[in-house]
């Protein structure tokens, strides 16, 4: 990879680690599904109107805006409102790369190797050490939102694949407005109207900033300029860059909360980056151990 396309691939980076205490801070004055629902009619509107529709089925992308929109992120919004920290949000969501791997075992009938096996086990085992942190950081209900939001990601992903998307940047605008929309109506059923005047009544210049943050550079931005990586570059190289998300979503979190890494938390996030790695990076590491093996072969026959 270019150094050039490499920076660039580190800001957007940088910038998803830091969304998710950006989120937090834009859950102090605004309803968790009004917010989400902001950031999304925000990124449609008005691109929409100047972007012609894409060349797929109405269906298929309300099916993606529900499923990006609210399966992921209005469900990782509540998690973060309901205890999970930034830096744990962060690191939690990265579980989309094993539950992809099993979504393709069940429904694509794909072999799974022993390598991604063991970097399943690993990181199931760092999860599970997740359920016993007692620092505040972590909360059952908020585990299991993220839990929702990262099985959301991997199936939002599977859509693209599917449908073979081509016009990616339209595609992402016109499904963020089916799930504003829906997003909307969620609010209302939830809470009533009482979440949209207390909208109106307490939204100032720091909601207003995180909401527009969100909207364009994390969102429009950040998937345009990232899918426009993965075409140039193969997922194999991609992919592993998605493991600094947590890195930065925990700096962002110590820095405007406090959040400390210590004792268990340690162990269970390093537990999860590991088995993502070599879940990631099974194809590389076989590669590797291919080579190796022609080389100690080739350096035990007679020379010719």
């Amino acid at each position: 990879m270019k150094i050039s396309h490499f920076l660039v691939a580190l800001s957007v980076i940088c910038l998803w680690g830091a969304n998710f205490s950006f989120v937090k801070m834009g859950l102090s004055q605004i309803d968790p599904f009004i917010l989400t629902g902001l950031r999304f009619l925000l990124a449609a509107i008005p691109a929409v109107f100047f972007i012609s529709r894409p060349q797929v089925s109405f269906t298929l992308l309300i099916i993606y805006g529900l499923i990006f929109g609210v399966g992921l992120w209005a469900m990782l919004t509540l998690a973060i409102k309901a205890g999970v920290s930034a830096g744990m949000a962060s690191l939690l969501l990265q579980s989309s790369a094993f539950i992809s791997v099993l979504i393709g075992v069940f429904f694509l009938k794909e072999k799974i190797g022993i390598i991604k096996l063991i970097g399943l086990v690993i990181a199931i085992c760092g999860l599970l050490i997740v359920l016993t942190v007692q620092d505040g950081s972590v909360t059952l209900l908020g585990i299991m939102f993220v839990m929702i939001a990262a099985s959301a990601m991997s199936v939002s992903a599977f859509i693209v694949k599917w449908a073979n998307i081509k016009q990616m940047f339209a595609f992402v605008v016109w499904s963020c407005l089916f799930a504003s929309i829906t997003l909307f109506l969620l609010s209302l059923v939830t809470s009533g109207t009482q979440a949209f005047v207390e909208l109106a009544n307490n939204l100032g210049p720091v909601g207003i900033f995180f909401v527009l943050v969100q909207a364009y550079p994390v969102t429009l931005l950040g998937y345009w300029i990232w899918n426009r990586l993965v075409i140039i570059y193969p997922i194999s190289t991609m992919a592993p860059l998605t493991l600094l998300i947590p890195v930065f979503g925990f700096i962002c979190s110590m820095y405007f909360y406090g959040e400390t890494l210590a004792g268990g938390k340690v162990i269970a996030c390093g537990l999860i980056v590991i088995g993502i790695t070599l879940v990631m990076l099974e194809p590389a590491i076989k590669q590797w151990v291919t080579g190796w093996r022609i080389y100690k072969h080739l350096k035990k026959s007679p020379n010719i």
